[in-house]
């Protein structure tokens, strides 16, 4: 298929948001503007040695009535903020293993704080607002820091019953109490100094979350709980690769859910060529392909791609790229006892010519990644001339990194990889089951590069390059 989606959606009630906040921002400027006037003015009067004792009460009087109007503005404008909150950032499933990892990295890079995480449930799924949902965890975190001298904390499972997922923040040491913890419940998010429009309760009552406080004296922690309803319908998931809807399921008319990443505005602030920037700091497509056999030189070709983002640390399961590709050929057994496509399967879908085109502008931007790339790679540049394209991105290979990291191992291969970090494998010989599986291993691969002072994306394709692999040719 071929053209442009439109999607036409109802913004009536969005635009009247907008007016209501425009109104509250004219209030907030033009408005305040009068009443500093005004008290500026009365202030001024009563430093006139002269001034009566009844005038003075006049200008008392002009200041108290102008700080009130002020403060009915400010706290229209923040109900604003909160309702503009609640409505631009839904509720979106997640699961709970993605959701404690982003809290860790966030509260990690934000505070500098030791976070580590443990025992987590394979099977729990949470709806969230990211967004406030984070700022609360790490500010709870802030406290504990700054008031009670904790710089560790554990992230883990609180357990699972029918309805609820319970995770617990974990410390040691710090005479906290339930009142105190109470107390923090009615005041304001605070991050490292920056005021957030809603409180820890307005947050948890979001959610329709609950927060306590409780001790395990046997080992001597102190632990906050959150209980978060399960989000109905969730699916097993293992070391955070979700299973991938069947077609069957999509026509159901079930939502994808959307994922919001905030720190993507900071994208820009990043300065460098490509190979100085921090392998955290960069986005990547990591692919895979299924082919008619192992010879593209040779005449094979793609029968199916598939594609992932990862952005800041996250893999953006949801917008992935999946296509079968008629590759005008006919399959050998061999290939099709691999990989599981028949010929009937490839019949009306469409050519390379069409596919590769889109998944280069769906990989455009960012960092290519594939499980011994080189194969996959070359079934790309084969392509590119005929097709007007170039990928000319950087690249990088999971199966040379894991030889970077892993010399001694008899097997780096995609199965004993994923042993090995304890990723389940589903799909496998599916393209995009293996481009899961591929950037879930290169997401636990990266901290393991940067122990060994491979930070940057030129550092770990130096190294990638050391590997004797790495003179193979296809």
């Amino acid at each position: 298929m071929t053209g442009f989606v439109l999607v036409i959606a109802d913004v009536t009630e969005l635009l009247e948001r907008e007016a209501q906040r425009s109104q509250v921002l004219f209030e907030m400027t033009e408005g305040n503007r009068a009443s500093l006037a005004n008290i500026q003015m009365a202030a001024e009067m009563l430093e006139e040695p002269d001034l009566s004792e009844a005038m003075a009460q006049r200008f008392r009087q002009v200041i108290r009535r102008e700080i009130g109007v002020m403060r009915g503005r400010l706290e229209r404008a923040v109900g604003e903020m909160r309702q503009t909150l609640a409505s631009r950032w839904p509720l979106e499933p997640m699961a709970l293993t993605d959701l404690l990892q982003l809290a860790s990295q966030y509260a990690e890079q934000t505070l500098g704080v030791s976070v580590r995480i443990d025992k987590l449930p394979p099977d729990a799924w949470v709806a969230i607002d990211a967004f406030s949902w984070l700022r609360m965890v790490a500010g709870l975190i802030e406290r504990l820091r700054d008031d009670y001298g904790v710089d560790q904390v554990r992230l883990c499972s609180g357990g699972l019953t029918e309805r609820w997922v319970h995770w617990d923040l974990v410390w040691q040491g710090g005479a906290l109490s339930s009142e105190i913890v109470s107390g923090w419940e009615l005041e304001a998010v605070v991050v490292r100094g920056e005021r957030y429009p809603f409180t820890v309760r307005e947050v948890l009552e979001r959610h329709d979350a609950a927060m306590w406080f409780d001790r395990n004296k046997a080992r001597h922690e102190a632990f906050l709980r959150f209980a978060l309803p399960r989000e109905a319908g969730d699916v097993l998931v293992s070391s955070g690769v979700a299973p991938v809807s069947s077609p069957a399921q999509r026509e159901q008319g079930g939502e994808l859910p959307l994922f919001f990443d905030f720190d993507l505005f900071a994208w820009g602030a990043h300065a460098g060529s490509w190979d100085e920037r921090l392998l955290a700091d960069l986005a990547y497509t990591v692919f895979d392909t299924e082919t008619t056999g192992l010879r593209p030189s040779e005449g094979d070709e793609i029968i199916q791609i598939g594609a992932v983002r990862i952005v800041n640390g996250r893999i953006l399961r949801e917008e992935a790229f999946e296509q079968l590709i008629d590759p005008q050929r006919p399959l050998s057994p061999e290939s099709i006892a691999i990989h599981g496509i028949e010929p009937q399967m490839l019949v009306g879908q469409p050519t390379a010519a069409v596919v590769l085109p889109l998944f280069h502008r769906y990989a455009e931007g960012t960092v290519l990644v594939a499980h011994n790339a080189a194969f996959d790679m070359r079934f790309l540049e084969l392509k590119e001339a005929a097709l007007g394209i170039r990928f000319d991105q950087p690249v990088l290979d999971t199966l040379l990194l894991a030889y970077t990291l892993f010399p001694n191992q008899e097997s780096n291969r995609l199965e004993a990889l994923a042993e090995r970090f304890g990723v389940r494998i589903i799909g496998r010989h599916t393209a995009l089951g293996d481009a899961l599986v591929t950037a879930e291993l290169f997401l636990k691969m990266v901290p393991l590069l940067m122990e060994r002072g491979i930070r940057t994306l030129g550092q770990a394709r130096e190294a990638a390059q050391q590997t004797y692999l790495a003179k193979l040719r296809y």
